[in-house]
């Protein structure tokens, strides 16, 4: 076998690429790894009420402020518009595949989950942790330059679908709630994050002091920290494992299935590069914390819904390396 001389520039050049991958994907481990495990250590440590406080924190200040932030130091394209479509598409794509993942149950096995369980699997594979697990490995594995596009898919497209179409699903085939118009506007009406994303847009590039940006950036990123310990908080309460093998369906399609078929037609409309991996990343996210708050609401299948959200964290360590690799 003759190599020439292009040959092992290729391969040099190969394999510097996948030990910067490796490199990359060591240090964002570390860092989500480390703050995800403090939060679930803190949150079987201390009183259950400090999760919501810390919630209630970001939900109002910290991410609010953090988007404005952002914002201002990413690029926004003539085509940012089509992450929310993206979005969009991505959520019609999972509900229907988990229907039909039902329907073939139903057909091979002649079982068919109650209505509540079949409600909670279509809302695990079709709503995607886009903000508080979404934002922090788009902004590791990315940077802030293509950040609005990760902010356009949650804020615009992730978000709305949650607490519109998620509420309408639920609404129709669960219980609890019957006026689910009312609280799905309140749920958006009242969402600072969007009134902020609106307001981040408005000054852009408005010019501030440098001392007040600096300190604008330094706690946008204490807000990403403080999310992922939140989310490792919310973990460490989760204790349901039961419902394992039916969340492994919802998990499938949600972060393997749909970001495959997506993903590989986005350089068909013109996406690809840092984009389309932010794209692929946002739809990769397993399960949001939304769907156990609907689960809870509307009296769904609470238990599925909490084991796809701790499974769908774990398998996140996994699937990822992948979607880097391939886009």
């Amino acid at each position: 076998m003759h190599w020439t001389k292009v040959d092992v520039t290729g391969s040099i050049l190969h394999l510097w690429l996948l030990g910067a991958i490796l490199t990359n994907l060591l240090e964002l481990y570390v860092k989500l790894g480390g703050l995800v495990l403090v939060g679930f250590i803190l949150g079987r440590k201390l009183p259950v009420t400090v999760p919501t406080h810390l919630g209630q924190f970001l939900f109002w200040v910290g991410v609010p402020i953090s988007i404005v932030s952002f914002l201002r130091q990413s690029s926004l394209s003539g085509q940012i518009w089509i992450a929310p479509a993206i979005a969009y598409l991505a959520i019609v794509l999972g509900a229907f595949l988990a229907w039909l993942g039902i329907k073939g149950q139903a057909y091979f096995k002649n079982t068919v989950p109650q209505q509540s369980t079949q409600t909670s699997l279509i809302l695990a594979a079709m709503l995607g942790n886009t903000g508080y697990l979404g934002f922090p490995i788009t902004l590791a594995m990315v940077g802030k330059e293509y950040f609005a596009w990760a902010l356009f898919y949650d804020l615009l497209g992730s978000f709305p679908g949650t607490y519109a179409l998620g509420v309408l699903l639920a609404a129709s085939f669960g219980g609890g709630v019957q006026n689910h118009w009312q609280t799905t506007a309140r749920a958006m009406l009242i969402n600072p994050a969007l009134w902020s994303f609106g307001f981040g847009l408005l000054v852009r590039e408005a010019t501030i002091p440098t001392v007040v940006e600096f300190c604008l950036e330094k706690f946008a990123w204490c807000s990403v920290a403080l999310s992922l310990v939140l989310i490792g908080m919310r973990l460490g309460l989760l204790k349901s494992w039961r419902s394992l093998p039916q969340a492994g369906m919802s998990l499938g399609i949600k972060m393997l299935l749909v970001p495959l078929i997506l993903g590989s037609i986005l350089p068909l409309i013109g996406l690809t590069g840092p984009i389309a991996k932010i794209i692929v990343l946002q739809m990769a996210m397993p399960p949001a914390f939304g769907t156990l708050v609907i689960a809870e609401t509307f009296n769904l299948d609470r238990d599925l819904a909490v084991t796809a959200l701790a499974a769908g964290a774990i398998v996140l360590l996994l699937t990822l390396p992948v979607w880097l690799w391939l886009f």
